[in-house]
């Protein structure tokens, strides 16, 4: 009896594989193990990145909030800890949003906590 190996699976899923690896430089984009391993890495990236992002995001909304307390003479952590005495509960992501776009709603919730 032959042997059975599903070609249409394999070819579909070196398919896969090497189109996601389009726009690649040289090997990378049309050699099947070569574009495997840097698809393999490149996704392995893509997780970590979506982690990374996070808190990325989280140390540019402090750096914000930060900078438009200190304009007002008080400091990050004063602030923060003065709206969890008040009872305040808005995000940093908020918090960021109305220190760059809304300056004087910003300096008014600043007089309400000092």
């Amino acid at each position: 009896m032959p042997r059975s190996v599903n070609a249409v699976a394999s070819r579909a899923r070196r398919k896969r594989i090497l189109k996601a690896a389009k726009g690649y430089y040289g090997k990378r984009k049309n050699v099947y193990t070569v574009a495997k391993n840097v698809m393999e890495k490149g996704l392995t990236y893509s997780y970590v990145g979506r982690k990374l992002k996070k808190r990325e995001y989280r140390t540019l909304w402090i750096a914000r909030i930060n900078a438009a307390v200190r304009a007002e003479g008080m400091t990050y952590s004063q602030f923060i800890n003065k709206l969890t005495v008040k009872g305040i509960e808005l995000n940093r992501k908020v918090l960021a949003d109305l220190a760059m776009n809304e300056p004087e709603t910003f300096k008014k919730l600043i007089d309400s906590v000092k």
